[in-house]
Parts: C-alpha cells; sequence; structure tokens
C-alpha cells in the first residue's frame, strides 16, 4: 500500500476523534490538510454515517474496541492511530488484511507509567493508601499501640527483590527508579538479547517459574498477546511466595482476576494494586471476582496521565496522521505496527498508490518527489516529477530529477528555465562544461529580464511588474518551511498571526502561482491553477467554520 489518502474527488480528507470531543491539540497541525471530526463514541454504533463512510483517519483512545466488524463499517479508512502504547483494542490482523495501517505512540509517558508503578509499590510496602483511607474516614489514632494496629504489616523495602516481566521502556525505567530504594532487581523478558542485565547491573531470569519464585513483589509491563494473557493464573500464583505482592499498570486481561481475588482472601498474595483491569471501566460496586477485597488499590486506568504526557501523545498521534495524509502510507509512518505487512501485500483490499490528498492545495510537499508527472503536466512545461534525465553530479543543485530543488524555479524567467529544461533534455549526460553552459545562459537570462523586487519582510516579497496591470506577483523565501511539512503547518516569522499566516499560505499556493508571469516562452503552457480546498461534501453536517474547528459527528 502506498500513496496519499483521499476524501474523494476534492474534498479535503476526514480524520475523525472515535472516542474524544477535545480536538484543541490536534486542530493546529490537522486544520490544513484535512477535515478535523469528532464522535465521542463507545462503539461504532454510536458513529455517524458520514464518518464509516468517509473518513481515511482515526484517532483513538483506550475506551473504545475495534474488531474486525468494527474495522469493516469504515468504507475509506487507510489509518488508525492509538493514542497511547498498547494496540489490543484493535484487531492488527483484521486491519492488516483490510489494507488498514495500525499505529501508536509509545514513548510519550514512559516516566508517567514508571512513577506510578512505583507509587503503587510503596503504597502496598507502606501501607501508605490504607492509613490514609482510616484516618480520613474517622479513625482517631492517638498512641503506639494504635498505630501499631491500623500500620501492621507495613514492609521494609530494603533487600526485597521486585520482579519485573517485561524489561521494555517502562520496566526499564522502573528498575532504575526501585534501585534507588534498596530493591533488588531481576526481570524475565524472552525477547532481550543476552548482556543487557549486566548493563544495567540487574539479575535476568530465563522462565516465568523462576522470577514468580525469587521475587518479593511482581509487576507487569508486557504487552497483551494470546501468550501473555491470564499469565497470572491459579498455577503461576501458587509458584509465588507467601506474602508477595503484585502489581499491574500495562494491561488488565495479564492477570486472571478470578484466581488474583481467591489468593488475596487467603492471605497467599498479601496485597495488590491494579491500574488496568480485565473489564473495563472498573466498576467497584458490581459484583465480581475482586468485589469485597480489602487489600487491594484500584485506579482507573491513570498511570499514562499527566498534563504534559497527554499532551505529548496527542501531538504525536496528529503528527502521525498528517505523515499519511502529506506522505505515503504507510512507508513514512513511524509507529506503524503493520507496517512490514502492509508493504508485503498482506491485504484483501485493494489498495490504491495515487496521492492521499491530491487536491489539498496547502499539503502540496517541494521536498516530496512526484510521481507520475510528465514535461506537458508541470509548471510552464517544466515537470515536477524524476522523468527528467539527471546529471550525473553529486551536486543536488544540478539534479534536474527534481527540478523544484533547483535554484532556477526562482527564475521569473520560463524562457531560461524551458532553455535549460531543453538542454538537460536533449544531451542528458554531456559533460560538466556543457552543463555548467547551460546553467551560466539560464542565470544570464534571469539576471536581465528579472524585475526589481521591493523587498518587505524576510520571507515575503512580492514584485510589481509594469506588464501586469499592477497585479502582483508573490514569491516564497527559501527560509519558510514549506506548508506540508509532515511535523506541522508552516510558520512564517513577521509577526503575522497564526490565523492569518494559515489564509496567507493557502493565497501563495493558489491565487499567487496563477498570477501571469512577466515573461513567457512562446508555446509554454500557463501555470497550472492549483486547486482550492472544498468541503462541499460535508455541507450537511459540517460548518463552514470546520477549517478551523473540530466538527461534532454524532450517530443519527
Amino acid at each position: 500500500m502506498s500513496g496519499r489518502m483521499s476524501n474523494g474527488a476534492t474534498g479535503r480528507p476526514l480524520v475523525a476523534l472515535l472516542d474524544g470531543r477535545d480536538c484543541t491539540v490536534e486542530m493546529p497541525i490537522l486544520k490544513d490538510v484535512a477535515t478535523v471530526a469528532f464522535c465521542d463514541a463507545q462503539s461504532t454504533h454510536e458513529i455517524h454515517e458520514k464518518v464509516l463512510n468517509e473518513a481515511v483517519a482515526a484517532l483513538m483512545w483506550h475506551s473504545i474496541t475495534l474488531e474486525r466488524e468494527d474495522l469493516e463499517k469504515f468504507k475509506a479508512l487507510r489509518v488508525v492511530v492509538r493514542i497511547g502504547t498498547g494496540t489490543d483494542n484493535i484487531d492488527v490482523k483484521a486491519a492488516t488484511d483490510l489494507g488498514i495501517a495500525v499505529c501508536n505512540t509509545p514513548g510519550d509517558c514512559v516516566e508517567e507509567v514508571a512513577d506510578t508503578t512505583v507509587s503503587l509499590i510503596l503504597n502496598m510496602y507502606r501501607k501508605t493508601f490504607w492509613l490514609a483511607k482510616a484516618v480520613s474516614e474517622g479513625k482517631k489514632v492517638s498512641g503506639v499501640e494504635q498505630v501499631r494496629e491500623l500500620a501492621s504489616g507495613s514492609t521494609r523495602i530494603r533487600d526485597d527483590t521486585l520482579g519485573i516481566i517485561g524489561l521494555g521502556r517502562v520496566g526499564t525505567a522502573v528498575a532504575m527508579r526501585a534501585k534507588a530504594f534498596g530493591f533488588k532487581i531481576c526481570f524475565f523478558d524472552p525477547h532481550l538479547p543476552e548482556g543487557v542485565d549486566r548493563s544495567l547491573g540487574i539479575e535476568r531470569c530465563y522462565n516465568l517459574d523462576d522470577i514468580l519464585f525469587k521475587s518479593d513483589c511482581i509487576t507487569l509491563h508486557c504487552p497483551l498477546t494470546d501468550e501473555t494473557r491470564h499469565m497470572i493464573n491459579d498455577m503461576t500464583i501458587k509458584q509465588m511466595r507467601p506474602g508477595a505482592f503484585i502489581v499491574n499498570t500495562s494491561r488488565g486481561g495479564l492477570i486472571q482476576e478470578s484466581a488474583l481475588g481467591e489468593s488475596l482472601k487467603s492471605g497467599h498474595i498479601k496485597a495488590a494494586a491494579l491500574d488496568v483491569h480485565e473489564h473495563e471501566p472498573f466498576d467497584p460496586l458490581a459484583m465480581g471476582p475482586l468485589s469485597a477485597v480489602p487489600n487491594i488499590i484500584h485506579t482507573p486506568h491513570c498511570s499514562w496521565y499527566s498534563d504534559a504526557s497527554c499532551k505529548e501523545l496527542r501531538l504525536s498521534a496528529a503528527r502521525e496522521v498528517r505523515r499519511a495524509i502529506v506522505g505515503r502510507c504507510p512507508h513514512d509512518l513511524t509507529n506503524c505496527v503493520n507496517k512490514e505487512a502492509l508493504l508485503a501485500g498482506h491485504t484483501r483490499r485493494p489498495t490504491s498508490s495515487t496521492s492521499l490528498a491530491p487536491n489539498v492545495s496547502s499539503s502540496f510537499n517541494p521536498l516530496m518527489p512526484s510521481f507520475g508527472t510528465s514535461i506537458a503536466d508541470g509548471f510552464n512545461g517544466l515537470p515536477v516529477g524524476g522523468n527528467l534525465p539527471s546529471f550525473p553530479y553529486s551536486n543536488p543543485l544540478l539534479a534536474m530529477g527534481n527540478p523544484l530543488l533547483n535554484p532556477l524555479m526562482m527564475n521569473p524567467s520560463t524562457a531560461a528555465l524551458a532553455s535549460f529544461a531543453n538542454a538537460a533534455a536533449n544531451s542528458p549526460h554531456s559533460g560538466p562544461a556543457a552543463a555548467l553552459s547551460t546553467l551560466a545562459a539560464a542565470s544570464s537570462a534571469m539576471t536581465t529580464s528579472a524585475a526589481p523586487v521591493a523587498r518587505q519582510s524576510p520571507a515575503v516579497q512580492v514584485a510589481h511588474s509594469p506588464k501586469a496591470n499592477n497585479s502582483s506577483r508573490t514569491t516564497v523565501s527559501p527560509a519558510v518551511r514549506p506548508a506540508s511539512s509532515p511535523d506541522g503547518p508552516a510558520e512564517v516569522k513577521d509577526g503575522t498571526p497564526p490565523a492569518q499566516q494559515t489564509a496567507s499560505q493557502h493565497h501563495l499556493t493558489s491565487a499567487s502561482l496563477s498570477a501571469a508571469s512577466p515573461c513567457k516562452s512562446p508555446g509554454a503552457s500557463s501555470l497550472p491553477k492549483v486547486p482550492t480546498i472544498s468541503v462541499d461534501s460535508l455541507a450537511s453536517v459540517v460548518p463552514e467554520e470546520s477549517a478551523t474547528t473540530p466538527v461534532k459527528l454524532d450517530a443519527e
């Protein structure tokens, strides 16, 4: 699967936030290349039909699940970005079969999850949670006997063994923090190479039974797969030390909750702390295997959250969607979990190699090679793709295979440009002298034919031609970052407010480029009219201001 995504022949691609309503972080990154809508749904039954039919990209948190039957409801979907690390709420195999790229944001909340894990461990060892709860409920503690009674079971940390199952980003961060508190650290992770234990100064266990037997406290930091589901069950709990602790800030399905509940009631497991549960959202009032268990701490799947990490996660997800729109999907995606399978063609749904958003003028990227263009399709007869022969030089300024990188593209003399292109086409491998001679001739023509330029700002220059009936032609300085940068919209640092900058950039890519050139070569075609952005396809449900405001789309 390659190419860019499109939402039809003329409209912007539609991007939907499935299970949320706040798009304030995502809009600055996506507003110039896509229409953004939010659904605030908990299942696909609550998603608007327009999203199901037209959305080419979806953002989602952990509160909605996409199984095969859910994914099949989306008719145009090409990429799903999970805001967070885990993709266990997405049927990745089905998505691959349907030609849908699945992405995540794996590196943005490592510190928060590690800090929360250590916090829960300390709470269980020092009984902080239960002591605070007793005081808040009115328990008066005035003497040493009452302190002893209330704090009985508090445990010293030093020299206890913390077993970490899964030594990835979070597992490693937990190990480094726990060592500072005096824990001995051991870990089990069959996917890591030899020597990791020595580099970190911790002990390695080579099977699950070994780490369960050695550890005074177990913390889980592995993904939920068919192999890891219910890895903590009746049999494995019996192999743990009596009075051990269990912490889970990874995935609820790793623990068989019925087995954990029985072991907590019997005292074999001294205490447990769970930020994730088999069924979420967790209801403490519902009758389940963990109800009426006093020695357990429940938190609502929030170990990942801080104000900083939440913003970072959303920025990473929005940038991944932008890469899918202005780049090639899945080639240019940085965190696509099924990229290799998609590139290998393991999909049933026909895929397209055309542009993702060919009609969104603000997504034009001059640094991205175009494909399938010819001399007749280019600017004033000049190609914008790779069909011209290239000079055998390492200097990219002379590489006509991508003339958009060539400084002659700033030449107002289209005759000089045409001359240079014709010379390159007729003698593609002539010597350096001939090439430099042609370049010198073109530069000379540029010098003699260019109109005086009145410099207005470091970024934007306006040139007036007496032959253009006082019409102005605007050019962008090479110092300005292209508006289609995968990392976000360009910024014109001339004091223009952001909203006006966006409008200005759109003007530069449409009206300005269609202005008449002061010098035209005979027979040269006029500049192509860059199509303007249209959201007419959303007129019935999307207001006109949706270019800068997320749209709420409810199920009908």
